[in-house]
């Protein structure tokens, strides 16, 4: 008998199926269509997922940008155990409970790339490479026939209305009478997802009473009145609720173990998203639904350029969903523990949410929404100008709101969430310097 058949595979799946938000199939129609289908088939797979799927000794995962999944492959005499988490800590924890602990370290972990299908023959020792294959490929730019007009009030309203669909069937899956509350700022990505929310349940009837937009204010810092600022200029101020949360309980070392990640921005973001989170929870006990604007920087390329050695700004236009999924899959400097772009850095967002037991959405997540910013004509509209560049997301936004909504949408000056819920120097007192910092503090979570 050949060898291999001698082995008994095991496949632990430690997901949770039931957080899987898919708008037209239902989850076994979804994986057969994973296991089945082309690569490409999944891109019609709508809405929030982590899926696996098995047949003998193949197993396909895919998941979509705004959900973390990852997996492990154990050593046993009887052959291959490969688990299937959305964290690192579950994966350890059934290693330590089936007593593989040993094999065990969190850089052994994979994490399953946005965008891709991620096939694994699970055919004992040695074991193969997985295959990675693109399900999502958005249409670009320099191909006239797929490009959008160098115009930025047709990208606004393409724009503006992929969001707008977005944001319309999620408003329709969730319970008719749940309150929805928006992470709020103030700024181009939050602002944005807020009017269309608000305009979306009024065409829909819904009551808008339900909507809130927390603001998180750790004393003194200047998002609490950019909020009142943006909503006052409206006429929409009495939706706006402040979220108060003391800078001493602001804690790295806790953002660092929730999101199980180092790098320094990222676990900034997550410890004013705990704040955050923890602040509605404490107020609202029920509540589930938050909103958010996550991704809208990464699909209009709004990142400071000059803080990032690495980059230059023809690297960032030329590059396609550069900043979702960093230099992407098969490049030297693609992270398989961990992916690259926002495909990594979205635990920032999902983990303090699912730590704090909410629901998150970002219509800016959705491959619908990031297809109409990929075919931005970035080259033709910029002309290489970094000044251009970043005037460019609250020209396309404001815009586009305006066509949608005929609201004149204020736009202020770019600043990080982590600037805004606190003053930079008492932030800088909260947090370590270095990413090394960051980073041995992880790993000691495993020693």
């Amino acid at each position: 008998m050949d060898q291999h058949h001698q082995y008994i595979e095991r496949v632990v799946d430690l997901t949770d199926p039931s957080a899987n938000q898919i708008d037209n199939l239902s989850l076994d129609e979804a994986r057969r269509i994973l296991l089945e289908g082309p690569a490409e088939s999944v891109r019609h797979i709508h809405g929030s997922f982590a899926l696996i799927a098995r047949a003998g000794k193949t197993v396909k995962m895919a998941r979509s940008l705004d959900r973390p999944m990852r997996y492990f492959l154990a050593k046993r005499q009887e052959g291959p155990a490969l688990i299937v988490a959305h964290r690192i800590d579950a994966i350890y924890d059934w290693l330590k409970s089936e007593g593989f602990a040993d094999q065990f370290h969190p850089s052994y972990t994979r994490m399953v790339p946005a965008h891709y299908v991620v096939e694994i023959q699970l055919i004992g020792c040695p074991d193969p490479d997985p295959v990675y294959t693109r399900f999502f490929t958005p249409r670009s730019p320099l191909d006239p026939s797929q490009a959008l007009p160098p115009d930025t009030a047709v990208i606004g309203r393409a724009y503006i209305a992929a969001l707008a669909d977005e944001v319309a069937l999620w408003l329709q899956r969730i319970p008719s009478d749940a309150p929805i509350g928006v992470c709020f700022s103030g700024g181009i990505d939050s602002g944005s997802v807020f009017l269309v929310a608000y305009r979306a349940m009024r065409r829909l009837g819904m009551n808008p009473a339900r909507l809130k937009a927390f603001t998180l204010d750790c004393g003194n810092g200047p998002d609490l009145q950019q909020a009142r600022q943006f909503l006052d200029s409206l006429g929409l101020a009495l939706f706006l609720e402040p979220i108060q949360a003391d800078p001493a309980t602001l804690d790295v070392a806790e953002s660092i173990r929730i999101v199980e990640d180092y790098k320094p921005l990222d676990i900034e973001s997550a410890t004013m998203a705990l704040a955050l989170c923890r602040g509605i929870r404490a107020r609202y006990p029920d509540w589930k639904y938050l909103l958010d604007g996550d991704g809208g920087d990464e699909n209009l390329k709004d990142y400071p350029i000059e803080e990032n050695p690495e980059l230059t700004i023809r690297s960032v236009i030329n590059n396609p969903m550069l900043y979702q999924e960093g230099w992407g899959v098969g490049k030297i400097k693609h992270s398989l523990t961990y992916s690259g772009g926002l495909s990594r850095s979205y635990a920032r967002t999902w983990a303090p949410a699912h730590h704090c037991g909410f629901t998150g959405f970002s219509p800016y997540t959705r491959p619908s929404v990031i297809a109409v910013a990929e075919a931005i004509p970035f080259i033709d509209i910029t002309g290489y100008s970094v000044d251009r560049l970043y005037e460019l997301k609250g020209e396309i936004v404001s815009r586009g709101i305006e066509a949608l909504t005929g609201l004149k949408m204020p736009v202020f000056p770019k600043r990080r969430f982590q600037h805004g819920a606190i003053p930079l120097q008492a932030l800088r007192e909260r947090t370590l310097a270095r990413e090394a910092d960051y980073r041995q503090q992880f790993l000691a979570l495993y020693p």
